[in-house]
């Protein structure tokens, strides 16, 4: 197509979303309280009132004539959209009051188990699993959408709510309990579609002028069938009369085959993710002639990583887009709700080190600025490129960056290094001896319930209101009550609990070399979870023993086994910003010979057991199959590489958890640990099929206890979870362990679950 200028006036600027966890953590304070019945629900409601408006300025603040709205969540978008479409499973519906019922749902009742929660694509955010059956009906509630569009309106704003398209919706849903494996809920599109058609007719009569429609399913490999699919859905959504203006959005990664069908889509807009592997859409955006007669939201700034973007780069790359859309507007590549809220909060990190990251709120003048380069021409912004490259480079030049120790090092591995010596029938054998455990062995997952008087204990040591010695006794002591608890249980396999982490990379991001980490850089996981993901800013080492001392003090309080527990380097990279200038396989390896280091001294300190949790290798998969095989073989091997080197008769565990693992089951096969511990109450113990119908060969610990509800399963229950189990997997390979740490839970939860636990597996031995 003919290439055109930009069109006169201010170009729009604008993001897919923001963060809504509050500054200070506002909405995790106020939703924990009324959990507790601290908090009213009217009181809450004030909160959510006066934390958007907070979101609102802010956007409004730094510029951007374009706002998202219906973003904001009290736990999930995809929750959300359950109540927007009335897709309630039924066993909730009992629920009366609305609030409560929401919450019933994300995290169960006394008796009434939650939905599933799973990964929200390559992230380590986590959905709720719409729950359908063939006979779902579905009926609109748009009450949310209107209240956060009638709030910004009271702002002087114009704003756009954001709703998650009703193809990825049906894309991400699965069959409800008991209706027939095989149900595709994309066959409920017709009956869906209506609710959608409804909602986009309100909305106008509401005075919205445009309406988001979140569709990320397109980053995926799809069948022709769900393309099929979204092309009903938006011919039938974009045809409908008296409708706002739709934006479909789409990120993630590249559109690919999907491109033509965006070009041609009915719609006045689409969003596009123009970063990392997303960057290849310009191409396939060029090869379809463009978006003619559309607006093209582009997404230049990086919305899932905190580094400073290469502002000179991208306005040389919203330049090239000028001739491919009749309306160019600047934007986030995704929501923000992926990256921290603020980096000038961050007054502990030295200042040249602070100006290599954009979180939110810079990243928003950095939309706005480009912006402005574009409209009024790259001189008018000359100074603030020039301080950007010059920042770049600045980092480019660090020490901090590069260590040619490490590289050697890592240059040096060879095959041998990440290979067990014996297959594992040798090695259960003579961990059979050594550990001498029953059928059905008992164990957890590594930490113990956090209580406000261990963080309390860690931050005045951290402030320096508590003396080193007077605060490792307060931790030994905690630690000794957390072994005597577990041995009053009964547990044949014991941790220490874990109360000196506080969060499992973090915790090994503050000792290793190349990592930094921040004080207020918090990011929504899921519900009121929030971690703080530190940043790989140089190549990793480990200049000391991270965890051996506390391991060996645990051990030393007990004759059972005392796992040693570290995080593995896919899940260390995956729960950490990357750097963006080495390939994430280098970075891998680094940290994998950095946790190497530490598992030979916790072997040599006589530690039989040695987990090595990898949550997030499912989750670092990437989206097109095209590129999976690369990142298995690289990410299988790191994990092999950090615990090749040990004997036979250790042990070796590794866990994971809320992710499908059904893709990757070969993967898993080729770390070649002697025990998995994988998440499987909410999902009915179905990976215990998976992984015997993939004849996965060692041990097994699909869990039977769901730490991320307040309930406590009955011993009846996890009884019946076991029998489920037995059917897949052999009495002598088969643990006994809960879904996930129980960091989050309370002591009084956690001690009558794991009795249930306990007794349920005595039963059946």
């Amino acid at each position: 197509m003919t290439r055109t200028r930009f069109p006169g006036g201010p170009l729009p600027a604008t993001v897919l979303g923001h963060p809504r966890i509050g500054r200070n953590r506002a909405m995790k304070k106020a939703i924990e309280a009324y959990w507790r019945g601290e908090l009213s629900g009217y009181n809450l409601e004030r909160t959510v009132v006066a934390q958007r408006r907070e979101v609102f300025e802010t956007l409004q603040a730094a510029g951007l004539t374009d706002v998202p709205c219906n973003d904001f969540s009290l736990y999930d978008q995809v929750l959300d959209t359950i109540c927007l479409v009335g897709a309630v499973p039924e066993r909730h519906r009992a629920v009366t009051d609305g609030l409560e019922r929401y919450f019933a749902m994300a995290r169960g009742t006394a008796g009434v188990a939650p939905l599933e929660m799973t990964k929200w694509f390559d992230t380590n955010y986590h959905y709720l699993v719409p729950e359908l059956r063939p006979d779902t009906t579905f009926t609109l509630d748009l009450s949310k959408p209107r209240r956060e569009y009638q709030q910004a309106r009271t702002l002087g704003l114009d704003a756009r709510p954001v709703l998650v398209g009703p193809v990825t919706f049906l894309r991400l849903a699965k069959p409800a309990p008991g209706v027939d494996p095989d149900f595709d809920p994309m066959s409920l599109l017709e009956e869906l579609l209506p609710v959608y058609e409804q909602a986009l007719t309100e909305l106008a009569a509401e005075g919205v002028s445009w309406v988001q429609l979140d569709e990320p399913v397109l980053a995926q490999d799809q069948p022709p069938t769900v393309l099929d699919a979204l092309a009903t859905a938006i011919d039938r959504l974009g045809t409908l009369e008296n409708r706002p203006k739709l934006l479909l959005a789409t990120y993630f990664g590249v559109v690919r085959e999907a491109m033509p069908l965006l070009r041609d889509a009915p719609v006045e807009g689409i969003a596009l993710d123009l970063t990392g592997p997303g960057a290849a859409n310009v191409g396939e955006l060029d090869a379809v002639g463009g978006l003619p007669g559309k607006r093209l939201v582009a997404g230049v700034v990086d919305g899932r990583n905190v580094w400073a973007a290469d502002l000179r780069r991208q306005l040389g790359l919203l330049t090239t887009l000028s001739g491919l859309a009749d309306e160019i507007v600047v934007s986030s590549s995704c929501s923000l709700l992926h990256v921290p809220l603020d980096v000038s909060l961050e007054t502990d990190l030295a200042p040249d080190v602070r100006s290599w990251f954009a979180f939110a709120r810079q990243k928003l003048d950095e939309v706005v600025l480009l912006a402005r380069g574009i409209t009024a021409g790259p001189a008018t912004i000359a100074d603030e490129l020039d301080r950007n490259q010059q920042v770049l480079e600045n980092r480019r030049a660090s020490a901090m960056t590069n260590d040619p120790r490490v590289r050697e090092r890592a240059a040096q591995v060879s095959a041998a290094d990440a290979q067990r010596a014996h297959p594992y029938p040798e090695r259960a054998a003579r961990q059979a001896e050594r550990l001498n455990l029953p059928d059905l062995p008992t164990t957890t997952i590594g930490s113990f319930p956090q209580t406000r008087a261990l963080r309390r204990a860690r931050a005045n040591w951290r402030r320096g209101e508590l003396s080193r010695p007077d605060y490792e006794q307060r931790m030994r002591a905690e630690v000794e009550h957390v072994i005597r608890l577990q041995e009053t249980l009964g547990l044949d396999v014991l941790v220490h609990g874990e109360p000196e982490r506080n969060d499992m990379v973090q915790y090994f991001a503050e000792q290793l070399a190349g990592f930094v980490s921040t004080r207020h850089g918090w990011v929504q996981s899921y519900g009121t979870r929030y971690v703080r993901p530190p940043v790989i800013v140089g190549d990793v080492s480990r200049p000391e023993p991270m965890t051996v001392a506390w391991t060996s003090y645990a051990q030393s309080l007990t004759d059972r086994p005392v796992k040693g527990m570290l995080t593995g380097p896919v899940t260390m990279l995956r729960w950490s910003f990357v750097r963006d200038d080495l390939p994430p396989a280098q970075t891998a390896r680094q940290v994998a010979l950095a946790l190497r280091d530490e598992v030979a001294d916790l072997e040599a300190a006589g530690t039989a057991v040695i987990q090595v949790d990898e949550p997030a290798l499912r989750e670092g998969l990437p989206l097109r199959a095209s590129e999976r095989d690369d990142y298995l073989r690289w990410a299988t091997e790191a994990f092999r590489l950090a615990t090749g080197g040990v004997r036979d008769d250790t042990q070796v565990h590794t866990h994971m958890c809320y992710a499908e693992f059904g893709e990757i089951l070969a993967a898993v096969m080729d770390l070649d640990t002697d025990v998995i511990s994988v998440e499987a109450a909410r999902s009915h113990m179905s990976i215990a099929a998976d992984l015997s119908g993939a004849g996965y060969p060692s041990g097994v610990g699909p869990g039977v206890y769901d730490i991320h509800s307040p309930r406590v399963p009955g011993r009846e229950e996890i009884t019946g979870l076991l029998l489920r189990a037995l059917d897949h997997v052999p009495a002598g390979r088969l643990w006994v362990n809960p879904d996930c740490g129980l960091k989050t839970r309370d002591e009084t939860e956690v001690k009558a679950s794991l009795a249930h636990l306990v007794a349920a597996a005595k039963s059946l031995r």
